[in-house]
């Protein structure tokens, strides 16, 4: 094991040896490397006046070398901000920006102590990092029976994990705490559980109220007082798009200082939150009292991404960056979420109108891009394919009940034609 890698795991050991226990196996062998072409090269543009041969890029006439098709599209920003590597924890200002955006949107993070936020390459890197910090073979990763699919490629493929689900939904139409807290439970004899919290709910579109959101809190730190470490993973995906009485705030700042066995990590992004799924920037964060040992996490993180991807792509950083510091960010932001709240809206008065009560319920829903219907008489991929080929519509078939449907897609005054197709479909399929 490397020196680095052995200083650092000295460090988490000694400032928590419950979070040195999640660490995977792989996590305890990362570092970022302190000698060779990086820090040579860093060296080298504090020092070398002259010339500084050192890193791969080019430079012309003292600037980032570039072809003319391309600076003509992108001429509001200076090459420097658009051509070099970013750093490989990604642009200093931007994860500034965005730890100010976190404290200000989060009331639960004050006073608490959590890490810069890292740049990710969106937020499924983001994921693939807690995966391979936290993830060894047999590990438990505990999730609602409605998640993400992607969540199995991330853990249970890549790093042979094994998924543990609860209900998501307990017989109040509630989020089920209690289940939860029983599949924590489950791993007591293993001693560690990662728990993965995904609000707004992607299938579902669900964010729990605050009386569920401390019952999620105690259910996890219960479990904590048990002995079992946990590993709590914050995906805030789609935060921001609350459209009712729920949660307003991640949970990333209620378990953040919580308890000594809790390590709360929050994946979040501009890729949903501001529209911006090509870009591909998002970020991760830690949650613990020891500033030395989220140093250290940094520092894992960082080898991490220089072992995979380097660095972050720079030109998006800096368009995200720009729209953070922009005075208009905060108005252009509120006019789209107003337009998403009136499709969820519309969508609820659709569905509440009782025309299609005979064909399926839906579940709860209240934020985010997605809500879900649970079919009463036929099959979901069937229906799929059925509205595919003789409609032209698309949805998504999650279970034989259960059809997602992204209304973040659909024009507002396109929705109730939506489900008057999707009805129709079931009707075609019941005679």
């Amino acid at each position: 094991m490397h020196s680095l890698a052995k200083e650092l795991n000295e460090t988490i050991q000694r400032e928590n040896p419950y979070v040195y226990e999640m660490l995977s196996g792989l996590a305890k062998e990362l570092y970022f490397p302190k000698e060779g072409i990086l820090s040579q090269s860093a060296e080298a543009g504090k020092k070398a006046t002259k010339y500084n041969a050192t890193i791969g890029t080019a430079l012309e006439n003292g600037k980032p070398m570039h072809l003319k098709v391309i600076q003509d599209t992108l001429s509001a920003y200076d090459p420097k901000d658009l051509y070099l590597y970013a750093p490989p924890a990604g642009k200093p200002q931007l994860r500034k920006e965005w730890r100010k955006k976190m404290l200000a949107e989060s009331p639960s993070l004050e006073g608490k102590t959590f890490s810069t936020p890292i740049v990710t390459n969106a937020l499924t890197h983001g994921l693939s990092i807690a995966a391979d910090l936290f993830a060894d073979e047999g590990d438990a990763l505990i999730l609602p029976d409605k998640n993400w699919e992607n969540y199995d490629m991330v853990f249970d493929i890549r790093r042979h994990a094994h998924t543990v689900t609860y209900p998501l939904y307990n017989e109040e139409n509630k989020f089920n705490a209690e289940a939860l807290y029983e599949a924590i439970l489950s791993q007591k004899d293993k001693g560690k559980a990662i728990v993965l919290l995904n609000f707004p709910n992607n299938p579902t579109g669900y964010t729990p109220g605050a009386e569920e959101g401390a019952a999620i809190v105690k259910a996890i730190t219960d479990a904590a007082d048990a002995g079992i470490n946990v590993v709590a993973i914050t995906d805030d995906a789609y935060y921001s798009l609350f459209f009712e009485d729920s949660l307003h705030e991640s949970l990333f700042g209620a378990l953040s200082n919580a308890h000594e066995r809790v390590l709360a990590v929050k994946i979040d992004g501009a890729t949903k939150e501001e529209y911006i799924w090509g870009f591909r920037v998002g970020f991760i964060t830690y949650g613990s009292t020891s500033e030395a040992l989220l140093a250290a996490l940094e520092e894992k993180t960082k080898g991490i991404i220089r072992a995979t991807i380097s660095s972050g792509p720079h030109p998006s950083q800096t368009f995200v960056l720009h729209a953070l510091q922009s005075p208009e960010f905060k108005e252009q932001k509120l006019e789209k979420f107003n337009i998403m709240k009136g499709r969820a809206n519309k969508v609820k008065e659709v569905l509440d109108s009782g025309k299609f009560d005979d064909a399926w319920d839906y579940y709860p829903f209240n934020s985010g891009y997605f809500m879900c219907l649970k079919l009463k008489t036929v099959d979901a991929d069937k229906l799929r394919l059925h509205l595919l080929d003789e409609y032209g519509v698309g949805t998504i078939a999650l279970s034989g009940t259960d059809l997602r449907v992204a209304f973040s897609c659909i024009e507002e005054e396109g929705i109730e034609e939506l489900f008057e197709l999707i009805y129709k479909g079931v009707k075609d399929i019941e005679a």
